[in-house]
C-alpha cells in the first residue's frame, strides 16, 4: 500500500506565504475602496488581514507592492491576457473589434473598484506613480495592438483609431454609464462596440 506523498516543506512555505501575500491583498483592496490608497496605513492592512504588521512589511515592503499584486489578480481574474490572444487570432476584423469592446468591458466589470483604486492612487508618491503609469502603458499597449490588427480596414488612421478607443476606455466613462446611470455591463459593450465599428471602420 501507497502512503500520501507529501509536497517539500520549502514548497509548503512557499504556497503558505503566497497565500498568506494574497489575504493581505484582498483586505486592502477593501480599505482602499472604502478609505482611499493615501488614507490607508499598513498597521490598518494588517489588522483588516489579521496578520502583524511585521508579516506585512516582510511580505511587501511597501504599500505600492500590495497595490502591484491587487492589478494582477484583478488581471488574473479578468483572464484579460488570454482574452485578448484569443481575439487577436480572430480572422473578422470587424469581430476583432467587437472583441476590444468585450475585452475592455469584461476588465472593467470583473473588478471596477480596483480601476477606481488605481486611477485614484495615481496622484500618489513618485514611486507609486511609475508603477501605475507602468500598468497604464500595459493596457494602452493591448488596446493599440487590438486596434493595430485591424489594419488597412480601418476609416482613419491608426493613431486616430488607438487615440479613439483609448478615451472610450477611460474610467470616467465606463463609471458614468454602468455605475452612475444603471446600465448593465452587457449593455455598455454593446454600445461600444456599435461606436466604435461606425466611428473606425466607417459604419
Amino acid at each position: 500500500m501507497t502512503s500520501d506523498v507529501k509536497p517539500p516543506a520549502s514548497a509548503y512555505r512557499r504556497e503558505q506565504a503566497e497565500a498568506t501575500r494574497v489575504r493581505i491583498a484582498e483586505a486592502a483592496r477593501r480599505l482602499f475602496a472604502r478609505d482611499g490608497y493615501g488614507s490607508t496605513s499598513m498597521d490598518a492592512i494588517a489588522k483588516a488581514a489579521g496578520v502583524a504588521d511585521r508579516t506585512v512589511y516582510t511580505a511587501f515592503g511597501a504599500k505600492r507592492e500590495i497595490l502591484n499584486l491587487i492589478c494582477e489578480l484583478w488581471l488574473a481574474r479578468a483572464g484579460a491576457r488570454e482574452l485578448a490572444e484569443t481575439i487577436l487570432a480572430e480572422p473578422d476584423a470587424r469581430a476583432r473589434l467587437r472583441g476590444a469592446a468585450h475585452w475592455l468591458t469584461t476588465l472593467y466589470s470583473t473588478d471596477f473598484d480596483v480601476v477606481r483604486i488605481l486611477d485614484a492612487a495615481i496622484d500618489e508618491d513618485a514611486e507609486t506613480q511609475t508603477l501605475l503609469r507602468g500598468k497604464l502603458r500595459g493596457r494602452n499597449r493591448v488596446m493599440d495592438a487590438l486596434i493595430a490588427s485591424l489594419g488597412d480596414d480601418l476609416a482613419i488612421p491608426r493613431a486616430d483609431a488607438q487615440a479613439v478607443f483609448r478615451a472610450y476606455a477611460a474610467a470616467g466613462v465606463y463609471g458614468e454609464l454602468v455605475t452612475a446611470s444603471g446600465w448593465s455591463p452587457e449593455r455598455f459593450e454593446s454600445w461600444l462596440a456599435a461606436t466604435l465599428e461606425a466611428q473606425l471602420l466607417g459604419g
